[in-house]
């Protein structure tokens, strides 16, 4: 009689049994200490202090701001509009946040799993297509704006993941 995949499964039980899962604790620490490093290397770029997060600039509305209700689904959408703004740019100020970004996301997916939330992989925006023309006429504006932004959005975060935000 042939085992099959039942007989491997069973004598990899004992195994992956042994294998500790990762605390949701950690995790948590984790975001928030990958957060405070992304905020950082935002305040080390010395343009960025020159604009205030609330300040609104004409032509750069698709920029998101402050949300008054973060949930984890919320951050995980913003992060994904920041991160696809952030690549647009040829700045090689903010390669290293863009990839911190998408960092972060793999991170709030996870405390998403662990809270049984349907997280879906958001991809930015659609509006974000015509990126280009605006990118060609304020590049430099874009980008200190973008990064303003972020870095409130960013603390605003911060605070929520404190309260344990919803799914």
């Amino acid at each position: 009689m042939r085992c099959g995949p039942l007989c491997r499964l069973l004598w990899l039980w004992p195994c992956l049994s042994c294998v500790p899962a990762v605390p949701m604790r950690k995790v948590q620490d984790d975001t928030k200490t990958l957060i405070k490093t992304i905020v950082t290397r935002i305040s080390d770029i010395s343009h960025t202090q020159s604009v205030s997060s609330r300040q609104r600039v004409v032509g750069l509305d698709f920029i998101p701001g402050l949300h008054p209700n973060l949930s984890l689904s919320t951050m995980d959408q913003t992060l994904a509009i920041y991160q696809q703004i952030l690549a647009s740019l040829p700045s090689r100020n903010v390669i290293q946040i863009a990839n911190d970004l998408e960092n972060l996301r793999d991170l709030l997916h996870l405390l998403a799993s662990s809270k049984s939330c349907p997280l879906p992989r958001a991809s930015g925006l659609e509006t974000l297509e015509g990126l280009g023309g605006v990118l060609e006429a304020s590049l430099y504006s874009t980008e200190v704006v973008a990064l303003s932004r972020l870095q409130g959005f960013l603390q605003a975060m911060l605070q929520q993941l404190d309260l344990g935000p919803g799914c």
